[in-house]
């Protein structure tokens, strides 16, 4: 099996209707990425850091799907679930401790429908 080129993390959970985007759009972007390495992540475990972080979440509050590559841009960014919490919250604990790595974040709302949000997300991607 040839090694793959590019790891980018998915977060979300697919047992709830308002964070289950991310797990939807998972098969088209495998198809579209077969040397990409999907990891579905916990934003509460450990995790061993790539050189440059690549995230696909679903972030509330959002209209549409954004790529975020600073964390101040959370600051108005409303965190109504646990999971927003504790992604953002380990995210700015690395950031501070000096361990987060370049990243880019593409943020889904919740309710874009899965064919939308599997398009663009491919193209923020490429």
């Amino acid at each position: 099996m040839p090694k793959k080129n590019k790891e980018i993390w998915i977060f979300g959970n697919p047992d709830l209707k308002n964070d289950s985007l991310p797990f939807k759009i998972l098969p088209s972007l495998k198809k579209e990425f077969p040397q990409t390495d999907f990891v579905i992540k916990d934003p509460n475990e450990e995790w061993s850091l790539p050189q440059k972080l690549t995230i696909i979440d679903t972030i509330l509050g959002l209209e549409d799907i954004t790529i975020f590559t600073s964390l101040d841009q959370f600051k108005d960014v409303p965190r109504l679930s646990l999971h927003d919490f504790d992604l953002l919250t380990n995210l700015r604990w690395l950031n501070k401790i000096n361990k987060l790595p370049p990243f880019a974040i593409i943020g889904l709302p919740p309710n874009t429908p899965t064919k939308k949000a599997a398009q663009e997300t491919i193209k923020l991607i490429y």
